[in-house]
């Protein structure tokens, strides 16, 4: 018989399941936050009492807009742009846009709502949100983008603001997107307001270390994760998915820190390369011609590429994923663990399914949830945030301390978390309890809001 606690939650759960149908990212981000708090519904009786839960579940505000927009030839298209304002009890929302055209209100959700969590584990005063378009930048000119951009942010604007929401960017969404979001937002408040957008070029506002943030992140929480099992990344072999900006940057920490990333993918299949991922011509490849994985292969011999199939099949004694959401499957972990895996750690948002996330946790394997391990990202914004209202620039070598120390801390607080509530080594259930109280406890404080 399932206790009062679990039957409150499913009680809640369900209700999420009735007022945002078909939205199952969304679902499943839900479902995994509320498994893990069980014990503290338990401890602290009054955060469904006081519909607390239920509220965090709600986003404050859900803009849905048109984007109209000409391409080079004059033809008009139309897109769909988001923006959920989730939860603002710790701060002003934050969190990315993302251009792809698997974007709609669902996917928005569920990661406005991770947000929230992560957001709250960086100790930084910023609350969660999300946002982006189903328009694809791929293929298309600097002059479409452009145009795209602006008439995205033509309505966005009245909606955002330095202590209001500030956007960042996410896939699809890089240095390019957001010069030209940030260019057409001065344009039409007539405001220099560089704490607005996060990400922005180091010339006009942005910060060192933060295009590097999320992928370095990672890579520290992974060091750090080793670390209790009096282990490091030194000599190990990792296998990194994705090959856009967090995967980039993973590949080059843990080639500082003495691994050896031995294969990295894109959607069209992944590449081998037993001597090390070459960084300068996968950033040469990817970041400057937008170009694919197969390429890479072309260019240095000694790799193959392997067009479809899963990263995963590549023996590893760490896995990143850090391309997109439910991208690691139960078969896909069955298969790490059985080449020898000892530690996952999630770079990109909900990569892992829930199926393979309890695989890993059944097995011992030490498995870092995308809340915590790429908090780094956002974390790295905040610090952007605060060198723009100061007007001051830090280095590279001072950003890039204050990361990894959020990091180690980001670590510790879900270990010691996850201690605290019974459950020792598992950082899921760390990250969500201690994540989701800060947030709860503040959202209490404030009153109904």
């Amino acid at each position: 018989m399932a206790s009062p606690e679990v039957s409150k939650l499913e009680s809640i759960y369900a209700d999420v399941l009735r007022r945002n149908p078909g939205e199952d990212e969304f679902h499943q981000a839900v479902r995994e936050v509320f498994d893990s708090i069980v014990p503290v519904v338990a401890r602290r009786p009054e955060f469904v009492e006081a519909c607390v839960v239920t509220r965090v579940c709600e986003p404050e505000r859900q803009i849905i807009f048109r984007v109209p927009w000409a391409d080079d030839r004059g033809r008009v298209h139309i897109n769909r742009g988001f923006r959920v304002e989730f939860n603002s009890a710790l701060g002003p929302f934050k969190g990315g846009l993302r251009f792809h055209p698997s974007v709609y209100l669902g996917t928005i959700k569920f990661l406005g709502f991770e947000q929230i969590f992560k957001n709250a584990l960086t100790g930084m005063p910023i609350g969660g949100g999300k946002g982006g378009s189903d328009f694809d930048p791929k293929g298309r000119s600097d002059a479409e983008v452009m145009r795209f951009c602006q008439s995205f942010m033509t309505e966005l604007y009245r909606h955002i603001g330095e202590y209001t929401d500030v956007p960042a960017g996410d896939i699809g969404v890089g240095g390019r997107e957001i010069g030209y979001l940030f260019g057409q937002y001065k344009r039409i408040t007539n405001r220099y307001e560089s704490g607005v957008l996060t990400g922005k070029g180091l010339t006009w506002g942005g910060s060192q270390v933060r295009p590097e943030a999320t992928g370095y992140g990672a890579t520290f929480f992974a060091q750090r994760m080793l670390q209790t099992r009096g282990d490091s990344l030194e000599g190990k072999r990792v296998v990194v998915s994705g090959s856009g900006n967090v995967a980039t940057y993973a590949v080059e920490k843990v080639h500082q820190l003495g691994g050896t990333v031995v294969a990295c993918s894109d959607s069209a299949g992944y590449v081998v390369d037993e001597a090390g991922i070459d960084l300068e011509l996968l950033k040469q490849i990817k970041q400057v011609q937008r170009g694919r994985m197969s390429e890479y292969a072309d260019k240095r011999g000694r790799a193959r590429f392997v067009a479809g199939g899963s990263v995963w099949d590549v023996p590893c004694d760490v896995a990143m994923p850090s391309a997109t959401q439910n991208e690691l499957h139960a078969h896909d972990a069955a298969t790490l663990i059985g080449n020898g895996c000892l530690a996952v750690v999630e770079g990109a948002n909900m990569p892992t399914t829930p199926e393979a996330t309890k695989a890993f946790l059944e097995s011992g394997v030490l498995f870092a949830p995308g809340k915590a391990a790429n908090a780094g990202g956002v974390a790295t914004s905040a610090l952007e945030m605060q060198q723009n209202a100061s007007r001051d620039s830090w280095t590279f070598e001072h950003t890039e301390q204050r990361l990894a120390e959020i990091m180690n801390a980001i670590h510790d607080r879900c270990a010691e978390t996850a201690e605290e509530y019974g459950a020792p080594g598992n950082y899921v259930v760390g990250a969500n309890i201690a994540g989701f109280v800060k947030v709860a406890d503040a959202m209490l404080a404030l009153g109904l809001i």
